[in-house]
């Protein structure tokens, strides 16, 4: 409770917490308004008198209202409705503001029982009153939130639940399957699984080359399958037989997404639209999504799973539609998890130089100066190896604990400013130059991890400062030559070696589709390369 107070900014809160004093002050007014005005209705003013009026109203409102109604506005603040709920999406607010009305009427209540038992309201008044109060605070940001909107993110349409299932064999193992598993992040998810004994199926269309998975070819637990996440065959072909989907297949990052527009959108949105519809025609169970913290844009304040979001970048953008699409299909049988990574850092079987820490660990060692852009902004952060972790976790958890769940994948920890973060990267390399530049570029958030701790137990193992003497250590052994290799960053890759096109015309058919509407399916089901009939509808 403690916590919201750190984001507590006067200039902000205080007006909105005079305007629920004011709503509070009316609240108590109208009750007895109702009251009163049900003595003249049924009694016909017998024991109503001018005189009864005015002193009831001094007695029990004007003498001791104004002062313990501030009992409203202070569990308001203590609640966070003046901090961290005030970025929610109005759904996950009006909860904690019924709650916050509730307990401030019940502390209400107690201390003027204590404090002015002679000079209570009426019974009929304080009945009314929380009531109200509730309708007035909720009502009044509902409002504010209703005139101020400047944008509609209408929700995707529900896709069919209904759908005939494959059956898997019991006497085979059954294979977790692993979209994009040759990546950044991916290759360390199959090592995982694959220490966990389990089976892994492998989709990936190596885009930047095998040599991420080029020591597992040959583990007898593991299948791999070159193929896009585009290509419905490949689709069909990796989702047969297989219950568990971990989906981490992507053009990641901000500018990556910007320079190869289509691609992105393709693969970031479309191939999740088609991969869904395949997997509930398949029987798969539970659907683990790759998504991103970024989809929160700029917050001021500390953001969780509840509060709104606010994408700006159509990285962030496909993210959070594909979100959308997933949880709207989530039935009894099919279970997607959102799984909202914060800013990955940290050595992995192919390294990336695109990331913030990773890149200003590089400059440091072999340039000894580093450039920190709007050093006060706040980012979330999270070793690579701990993502995997998290995945992995993710996976094994009862599907009661995560079924149709958005989670923060990080460690409160790890939030960190810019400057922070050089500062951690100098303690490794003291004899590097930090300079200090800004620019435009006002992304800025922080963000709470409390419900993957809470429900699957997960934190962080790996701090920043060990990640940047790993990469050191890396660098000085020469198992990184040279960071500006494109190999190492997604937007180099692509300005030296062109977009990720899709395979043939009926890929990018497909990819159009679903693009446009849910119900394309059908259009594509028509072709020689359609779903098979167990994954039609």
């Amino acid at each position: 409770m403690i916590d919201h107070l750190r984001d507590f900014r006067t200039r902000e809160a205080l007006p909105r917490m005079l305007a629920d004093m004011a709503i509070v002050q009316l609240a108590a007014i109208l009750s007895l308004l109702f009251t009163f005005g049900y003595y003249i209705f049924f009694l016909q003013g017998e024991i109503l008198s001018r005189t009864f009026f005015v002193e009831t109203l001094r007695g029990r409102y004007l003498n001791q209202f104004p002062i313990l109604a501030t009992v409203f506005p202070l569990v308001f603040l203590f609640s966070g409705v003046y901090t961290r709920t005030r970025s929610y999406e109005m759904r996950y607010k009006w909860p904690t503001l019924f709650r916050g009305c509730g307990l401030a009427s019940l502390l209400y209540l107690a201390a003027s029982l204590l404090l002015t038992r002679d000079d209570l309201l009426p019974r009929s008044s304080m009945i009314l009153l929380p009531v109200l109060v509730t309708a007035g605070v909720i009502g009044a940001r509902w409002l504010t939130q209703w005139l101020e909107s400047t944008r509609v993110g209408a929700l995707l349409p529900s896709s069919n639940e209904v759908n005939d299932f494959a059956v898997v064999s019991s006497g085979d193992p059954v294979p977790v399957l692993v979209v994009g598993g040759a990546g950044y992040i991916g290759s360390i998810v199959v090592r995982k699984l694959l220490d966990r004994g389990m089976h892994v199926r492998l989709l990936d269309k190596l885009t930047y080359g095998d040599s991420a998975i080029a020591a597992l070819l040959g583990h007898p637990r593991l299948e791999f399958l070159h193929g896009d996440c585009r290509n419905i065959q490949d689709v069909v072909r990796a989702m047969s037989g297989v219950r568990d989907v971990i989906h981490l297949a992507a053009i990641v990052g901000d500018p990556a997404c910007a320079a190869d527009d289509q691609n992105a959108r393709e693969i970031n949105y479309a191939a999740t639209r088609m991969m869904l519809e395949v997997a509930k025609g398949y029987g798969v169970q539970r659907f683990l999504f790759a998504s991103s913290c970024s989809v929160y844009g700029a917050s001021d304040y500390i953001v969780d799973e509840q509060s709104a979001t606010m994408p700006i970048s159509l990285y962030a953008e496909t993210k959070l539609n594909s979100e959308r699409v997933l949880l709207d299909a989530k039935s009894e049988t099919f279970h997607p998890v959102i799984l909202r990574f914060a800013t990955v850092f940290g050595l992995a079987p192919r390294p990336r130089f695109d990331l913030v820490v990773n890149l200003l660990t590089a400059k440091a060692f072999q340039e000894g100066v580093i450039t920190i852009f709007n050093g006060d902004q706040w980012r979330p952060f999270i070793h690579v190896e701990d993502v995997a972790e998290a995945v992995c976790q993710t996976l094994e958890a009862p599907l009661s604990a995560v079924s149709g769940e958005i989670f923060n994948v990080g460690d409160d920890r790890l939030n960190y400013n810019l400057t922070q973060v050089a500062d951690l990267i100098h303690s490794e390399f003291p004899e590097t130059r930090i300079e200090h530049v800004e620019n435009a570029d006002r992304r800025n958030y922080r963000v709470s991890f409390q419900k993957i701790r809470e429900r699957i137990s997960f934190e962080c193992a790996k701090s920043i400062e060990e990640g940047v003497h790993d990469l050191r250590i890396a660098f000085e052994r020469g198992l990184i030559s040279n960071y500006k290799d494109p190999l190492y960053s997604n937007l180099t890759f692509l300005k030296t070696f062109g977009g990720f096109g899709a395979g043939n015309d009926l890929d990018v058919k497909i990819m159009a589709a679903f693009s446009q509407s849910l119900g394309s399916l059908a259009a594509a089901a028509d072709t020689d390369h359609a779903v098979p009939q167990t994954a039609r509808k």
